[in-house]
């Protein structure tokens, strides 16, 4: 009876340090290094924008942010007291961080009450809205926790990892744009451009990963995509490696800086690649192959960015994309009256759907040879506008000015609907992407990751 006694009090004990385990495993963060970071990206219905979420700051703060391909940092909009942190540090000028974020200016006196994002002697950033291609604030470079996020295997959320005790972003105060054009309760852009304090790269120095991400766009505000921080493998449901079937393709420099917050002594912070030429069903579109090449001021070429939510062209290069597309449109096929922006709509009534959705011709982005190209499938070509009506999910660049302030300076801008669904690894190490092309063809979706975590959603 005794044995029996001490067994079942053994037992017991077993099972409440179990649960102590447990219980502190997710009360800290992981100290391990880490194999990849997660976190899950939402797209906004309004704005189609897409949004992560981040936690920062001493008590932490839940931070909604759009997310910016090419962005050269984090910004959050600090504006009349909208940050409050304990922990937040200003960079005073000439201090290693004003030099490690590539500041040249000094905000040498403010005028308004002391607080984040409004100290004297600090120096700054220009925080680019990219959205409605603005940067007219200022934005102090600051510092402050950011709260780790979740570790991952490739394949589902493990233990939240350390915190980083001196994150740089910038904090924009006294601005008229501000956060003007983004989603609602977003407080500021999630930069993921080729900068030394872009989120990718400050992740990789923070905890020691490669320098590389992922970045894999939902296609339904109703889901999540999935966003990765170092090295594969990327795993979606059911039990699919995307990082296998890879295509790569060099990444492309562009000499001259592309952002509103002009710096003629910079290169640009977005992903340009190399298109040599564009296909429609298979069939050569005849434009000005020179627009394909970047110039010496820095215009042409293509680049890949997220805050556009449908391809951009160049004039010239979007209406010979028209007439190729609209001439291999089958033609029992009817078009009709265009919907803005787009210019080419068709009566979707008579248009099957296949796994790759509507049965309409096929495009590709020809890169460094014939047999390397980026395919665009239906889902990614074409938008359901009404019940009956699909348009051609392309733009040229004067319907893109009518909703931006942007000069378009770049001949194809490759935007979110023709992303998603697609997995892009950028390897800033070696200098290439990676593309999955449609995952519809292998049966899987951005939307396939194995979120089993409430805590990362």
């Amino acid at each position: 009876m005794a044995s029996s006694s001490i067994h079942s009090l053994l037992l017991f004990c077993s099972l409440l340090l179990s649960i102590h385990m447990i219980l502190s495993s997710q009360a800290k963060p992981s100290s391990l290094k880490p194999q990849a970071l997660v976190l899950p990206i939402a797209k906004d219905a309004s704005t189609l924008q897409y949004i992560i979420t981040i936690k920062q700051g001493t008590p932490p703060v839940t931070l909604k942010l759009t997310v910016d391909l090419g962005g050269q940092f984090l910004w959050v909009d600090c504006d009349e007291g909208q940050y409050i942190s304990s922990t937040y540090k200003p960079a005073y000028c000439n201090a290693t961080q004003c030099s490690i974020a590539n500041s040249k200016e000094c905000n040498w006196e403010c005028f308004f009450p002391k607080r984040p994002g409004c100290n004297n002697r600090t120096c700054i950033l220009f925080p680019d809205n990219t959205v409605i291609g603005s940067a007219d604030n200022n934005g102090e470079v600051g510092q402050d926790i950011l709260w780790g996020p979740h570790s991952t295997d490739g394949s589902h959320p493990g233990p939240k990892v350390s915190n980083i005790p001196n994150f740089i972003f910038a904090c924009s105060s006294n601005t008229f744009y501000g956060v003007l054009g983004l989603a609602n309760g977003v407080k500021g852009m999630a930069g993921l451009g080729r900068t030394r304090i872009a989120i990718p790269t400050q992740f990789a120095s923070a905890y020691k990963l490669p320098r590389k991400f992922a970045i894999c766009l939902p296609s339904s505000a109703r889901s999540y995509g999935v966003v990765f921080f170092g090295d594969g493998p990327y795993v979606l449901a059911p039990k699919i490696d995307v990082y296998k079937s890879l295509t790569f393709t060099k990444l492309i420099l562009n000499p001259v800086n592309t952002g509103n917050a002009f710096d003629p002594d910079e290169p640009s912070a977005e992903y340009f690649i190399n298109v040599k030429s564009i296909k429609v069903n298979e069939k050569i579109v005849s434009l000005n192959t020179s627009l394909l090449a970047i110039d010496q001021n820095g215009y042409g070429g293509t680049k890949i960015s997220t805050v556009n939510p449908y391809t951009v062209l160049e004039s010239t290069i979007y209406k010979a994309f028209v007439d190729a597309f609209v001439k291999e449109m089958p033609g029992h096929i009817k078009r009709v009256a265009s919907v803005e922006p787009f210019g080419a709509c068709f009566d979707s009534t008579h248009i099957g759907i296949t796994r790759v959705g509507p049965a309409v011709p096929s495009i590709a982005f020809v890169l460094q040879s014939e047999g390397v190209y980026w395919r665009v499938s239906g889902a990614n070509s074409m938008v359901q506008v009404s019940k009956d009506v699909l348009c051609l999910g392309f733009v040229g660049a004067e319907q893109r000015q009518r909703y931006s302030f942007e000069s378009p300076t770049t001949s194809i801008v490759i935007g979110g609907h023709q992303l998603e669904d697609n997995l892009l690894q950028f390897d800033l190490a070696n200098k290439r992407l990676g593309f999955s092309s449609s995952l519809l063809s292998r049966e899987t979706s951005c939307a396939n990751f194995n979120f089993t975590s409430t805590a990362v959603i």
